[in-house]
């Protein structure tokens, strides 16, 4: 006869020193249920609207989540502009296209070498770091800083990016996209990698819907939403489909988010080519009123921010839900009828940010 054990998983773990704790009530070596606790954080981010002026609220929404920090201040810009209402020029509406890309592209590369070491592949991990030190560099050469952009704003962006190092930008991504091909050749075609990845963490196309699953966790899926269509920014003017993959397993989550890192090497190209000269930003005055929710999508899904104005220099009221605060129900679902060992490896399929869950 199974013997019920229930172990704890959190809240700091060496796979993810993150503070999430997840009940595991086990029938031998399979997990038959989690059970989730979370608010271990509470940062009052969404207090501070009452003391800081809204065009500040940018820097406040930026320091949400170090690795999508351009795309929450790109969202929370996007909101207030729509409450003012504001136009903003299409030159940085390209360069916030490009920041959110390159964006993209070091996250998933991040996520990547996590995996690789959640199933003990060190030389792996280190080289999609290694790759990811690229991008970062290219950041900082950009926008500055090298986590945390600080190059969007309300209105537009801080700085511009001159023609020819747009120019240079696309050359090492060329250059780059040789070794990112030799690095997600191993994820892809590895026989370890696949052992711990093919049938592991399991969600059908229905369960992504019904749980509300969201990003590259439901992409994987078979689920083709992609808030990118939506056309904000400058993707209206560029030309790619939402990447999908259809077997819901850990593997092909990876695959989507392979896929998407050569996809955004593929927008950056595009908009590089097409980005159009002028002003990168416009004169901000007034105080914004009503209500406004845009809904952006990040690394690891869409992020969705509500905000409210009463007409005063303080916003009234300030929601972000964020897309692993989405994801936490369908990883319980993948978790129940696991193995205790895949347990790591599906918690870090959703690629979890449990911080900016929590605010």
């Amino acid at each position: 006869m199974s013997k019920r054990t229930i172990i704890p998983f959190g809240p700091q773990h060496p796979v993810l020193p993150e503070p999430i704790h997840l009940d595991l009530v086990l029938e031998d070596e399979k997990v038959v249920q989690a059970i989730p606790r979370i608010g271990y954080v509470h940062r009052g981010l969404e207090k501070l609207v009452e003391k800081q002026e809204y065009a500040n609220m940018v820097y406040v929404a930026e320091r949400i989540c170090g690795i999508c920090s351009f795309i929450h201040a790109q969202t929370c810009s996007q909101a207030i502009e729509d409450l003012l209402p504001i136009e903003v020029p299409e030159r940085a509406l390209y360069l916030r296209t490009i920041w959110a890309e390159m964006s993209r592209t070091h996250s998933h590369l991040l996520w990547l070498g996590l995996m690789a070491d959640a199933f003990g592949f060190e030389a792996l991990f280190m080289h999609c770091w290694r790759l990811r030190e690229k991008i970062l560099d290219m950041v900082e050469d950009t926008a500055g800083g090298r986590v945390i952009f600080g190059s969007c704003k309300v209105g537009g962006v801080r700085v511009d990016i001159e023609d020819a190092k747009l120019k240079d930008i696309v050359i090492q991504y060329n250059d780059l996209e040789k070794e990112i091909k030799e690095i997600t050749d191993v994820f892809v075609e590895d026989y370890s990698v696949k052992h711990r990845l093919v049938d592991v963490g399991v969600m059908s196309k229905e369960d992504a819907h019904v749980l509300g699953a969201v990003g590259p966790t439901m992409r994987g899926s078979g689920v083709a939403k992609d808030m990118r269509t939506l056309g904000y920014a400058a993707y209206k003017y560029l030309k790619f489909e939402p990447v999908v993959e259809t077997a819901g397993d850990c593997y092909a989550r990876t695959k989507v988010r392979i896929r998407e890192v050569f996809q955004s090497i593929d927008l950056i190209r595009q908009a590089v080519a097409q980005i159009p000269g002028g002003p990168i930003a416009v004169k901000v005055t007034g105080n914004p009123t009503g209500s406004s929710f845009q809904c952006v999508e990040q690394a690891r899904g869409d992020v969705a921010y509500y905000l409210k104005a009463n007409g005063t220099k303080n916003l009234e009221r300030f929601r972000v839900r964020t897309p692993t605060f989405a994801n936490i129900p369908p990883l319980l679902k993948m978790l129940g009828g696991c193995e205790l060992a895949d347990v790591p490896v599906i918690v870090l399929s959703i690629d979890p940010c449990i911080s900016c869950t929590e605010r």
